[in-house]
């Protein structure tokens, strides 16, 4: 693909000509920071450029939602990292708000507002399957997924905080293989050991960490790729197929870049 599939316009930029985008684009901490989850974001980035959809990020004036610091119980943090974000936001007269974090998705549409910050705010799962619902994103049919076993984990943050279970699962589908579920999935899921600031630190005690029982019932399935949604899954998902050292026949993929290899062009 040309370089244009990589045209990332800030806030400032746009707002400096006079333009506004049709959505902003919330990159969040690991999309900017995390090694893995830049790939996930830049995947992204050409999904919205191939399709021609306005976006435009805050670049250096995004700062943390305040999501782990209010999970971990320093409501302070949270409050003076929302309201800075609240305020550049509102400063651009933002409505519209995608991301591909969990987290950030629900600590931005549910929490945000009690603080002044009101926005439509979609995850990249449902926004993808609106793309493709609306034929903008047309993928190779029988292509290389065309007998791949895929299984979904679901996002604690996505499926149970906010009842989107349907958007990620449809998304797959449109890449012509099969959707294999795990036992625990759904409104029965199991989180992946990293929700409630459980990330940051070390592990509670136990005979066995979260994500391994989870990456366990993962392969069971069969699948050759372990899909998810959000970048806290994708680690612990990682970590957990590495731990079975699996990591050279199974692949963790988000769903964005599961779409931007199924794109034709």
């Amino acid at each position: 693909m040309s370089e244009n599939t990589y045209k990332v316009p800030t806030m400032a930029e746009m707002a400096a000509s006079g333009e506004s985008p049709e959505i902003l684009f919330w990159v969040g901490c690991a999309g900017s920071y995390d090694d893995r989850y830049k790939n996930v974001t830049k995947a992204f980035v050409k999904i919205l450029n191939t399709v021609g959809v306005s976006f435009a990020v805050l670049g250096p004036e995004e700062t943390c939602t305040g999501d782990p610091a209010r999970r971990a119980g320093n409501e302070f943090l949270f409050q003076m990292q929302a309201v800075s974000n609240i305020q550049v936001m509102n400063g651009y007269n933002i409505k519209k708000v995608v991301t591909a974090c969990p987290h950030c998705f629900n600590t931005i549409k549910n929490e945000y507002p009690a603080l002044g910050g009101h926005y439509e705010v979609i995850h990249h799962s449902a926004f993808l399957q609106q793309l493709i619902n609306e034929g903008r994103v047309k993928l190779k049919g029988g292509g290389e997924f065309k007998g791949r076993k895929i299984t979904y984990h679901d996002s604690c943050y996505l499926g149970r905080a906010n009842n989107i279970y349907e958007a990620p699962r449809q998304v797959l589908e449109a890449l012509d293989a099969e959707l294999v579920e795990m036992k625990r999935c759904r409104t029965k899921g199991f989180c992946c050991g990293a929700g409630g600031g459980q990330m940051f630190k070390d592990a509670e005690p136990g005979k066995k960490e979260v994500n391994v029982e989870r990456t366990e019932e993962a392969l069971s399935t069969g699948a050759d790729t372990i899909a998810v949604a959000c970048p806290f899954c994708m680690t612990m998902m990682s970590d957990g197929v590495k731990n079975k050292e699996k990591e050279g026949e199974v692949k963790v993929k988000d769903l964005a870049e599961l779409i931007e290899e199924g794109l034709r062009g």
